[in-house]
């Protein structure tokens, strides 16, 4: 379950994890959740493969 019911939309997305981190982000920023946006950027660096980046926005935000 996400932390938030911020719903973002990565299908379709350019796949570069940082445009999908940027994307959910800005989400996030937007929905009211600052801290948790600079949250999930600083949580990317420590993840060592694309699945874990993947799986960390979505523990942030619904992926649709």
């Amino acid at each position: 379950m996400p932390k938030t019911d911020i719903h973002v939309k990565l299908s379709g997305e350019n796949g570069n994890i940082f445009n999908l981190v940027s994307v959910a982000s800005h989400a996030l920023r937007a929905g009211g959740y600052p801290d948790l946006a600079k949250e999930l950027q600083s949580g990317i660096w420590k993840c060592h493969s694309y699945d874990a980046s993947l799986a960390l926005i979505a523990e942030y935000v619904v992926v649709s």
